[in-house]
């Protein structure tokens, strides 16, 4: 017999001995049961960093669409106020064009289509049901309708993006 031959027998004899011996050595077994609660505690504590994690990363994206959502509404509340305070001239380029003042209409023209693009609309309110949420009545006349309609447009009421920028100033009937 070679020496490779000797070795691989007394391994493998030995080797089956120890394992008669460590399967029913009481001592292993309370280590092995040690073991699997270490095991079972790291798997336990593994699953609630993974749910504080996620939680976290929930957090995070909740928050970072808060702040864009509140920027957003902050550049469009600044916007709004930069046309809300364009409005007088609005009012004094319509009130020249009324009255025929030469070379107002490519101004007014100009100023009205550059703010249309951005989100101002002006109300069309004539002859419409009176809204007091779109419109200040500060005239009345009498009329046979039992609800009251908007006559005459004293001053163009504008939105900003779908919301009211200023009320128009109306005389209503009815």
């Amino acid at each position: 017999m070679s020496d490779d031959n000797i070795d691989a027998e007394n391994i493998s004899a030995t080797g089956a001995g120890e394992d008669e011996i460590l399967t029913g050595d009481p001592e292993v077994e309370q280590a092995e049961s040690i073991v699997e609660h270490d095991i079972d505690a790291l798997l336990s504590e593994r699953d609630q960093f993974k749910d504080i994690a996620l939680r976290l990363q929930a957090d995070f994206d909740n928050y970072r669409k808060r702040v864009a959502s509140q920027q957003a509404d902050d550049v469009d509340r600044a916007a709004g106020k930069i046309a809300e305070a364009l409005l007088p001239v609005l009012d004094a380029c319509e009130a020249a064009f009324a009255h025929g003042v030469a070379g107002v209409e490519p101004i007014w023209s100009a100023l009205i289509g550059a703010l249309q693009k951005q989100g101002l609309e002006a109300m069309d309110l004539q002859d419409k049901p009176f809204d007091p949420n779109q419109a200040e009545a500060v005239m009345h006349e009498e009329g046979d309708s039992e609800h009251p309609v908007v006559s005459d447009v004293l001053r163009t009421g504008y939105l900003w993006r779908n919301k009211v920028l200023r009320p128009a100033m109306v005389k209503v009937r009815g």
